[in-house]
């Protein structure tokens, strides 16, 4: 069993899915590398990349095939390895994942305008700085703003789309979202769904982008179930 955790997590954020897998699989819980104990990856990885590091990871402990769970941007991975890897995914349950692009809103367009504004002012000088600084601690994500060195990598990862690949995934696949998630629509998770040609969705009432987290008793037994634990 594969365990991949989101953006800005670690190991021990997937510590209530790895406890719940362990009584029946052997688990595999990385860092990504720039998270946890793992160092940032030269150069500017994407959602590829980090595929084919978690393929090396697998390979080098000698599992021919397993079982993914991941969260957020972990799942997001899990879905780019079934696609591009399907020698190693036997069953994939992915959790609250980004993946699909939709047209912006009227108020992501704002953003992007007062971005661009704000990036030209930085080259005004401190005045310029200043102000740069501002609209961004405004109009960025926590995500965003928490990155660090991770800045570029992010905004590369945030604007990639599946939607080419997830036709390609062979392996079944149980998608999980909050049903009050607000980090990735609902209605991603119904396209997904559609788009991936052995996949069903399961809503968690009540529950938000931690799914897991939100109501762990019940995403355990789902997930047994899935994965055909006793």
């Amino acid at each position: 069993m594969v365990v991949l955790h989101g953006w800005g997590g670690r190991i021990e954020s997937m510590a209530p899915i790895a406890a719940c897998l362990s009584r029946g699989f052997r688990v595999l819980a990385p860092d990504l590398p720039g998270f946890g104990e793992s160092p940032i990856p030269r150069g500017l990885w994407g959602t590829p990349d980090y595929a084919t590091w978690i393929g090396r990871v697998v390979r080098t402990r000698h599992i021919e095939r397993a079982h993914f769970v991941g969260h957020s941007f972990g799942a997001k991975t899990a879905l780019q390895i079934a696609a591009t890897q399907p020698e190693l995914v036997d069953r994939l349950v992915a959790v609250g994942s980004p993946g699909l692009r939709t047209p912006p809103s009227a108020s992501a367009r704002l953003k992007r305008t007062l971005s661009k504004a704000a990036k030209a002012a930085g080259v005004l000088g401190p005045p310029g700085r200043a102000f740069k600084e501002a609209v961004f601690n405004k109009i960025a994500s926590q995500d965003y703003r928490d990155a660090g060195e991770l800045r570029p990598i992010f905004v590369k990862v945030v604007n990639e789309d599946l939607s080419d690949l997830l036709p390609q995934i062979l392996a079944p696949t149980l998608l999980v979202w909050g049903a009050e998630e607000d980090a990735v629509p609902v209605e991603h998770g119904r396209r997904m769904a559609k788009l991936i040609p052995d996949a069903g969705l399961v809503l968690f009432e009540g529950a938000g982008h931690f799914a897991y987290l939100d109501d762990p008793g019940r995403f355990c037994r789902v997930v047994r179930h899935f994965f055909g634990a006793p």
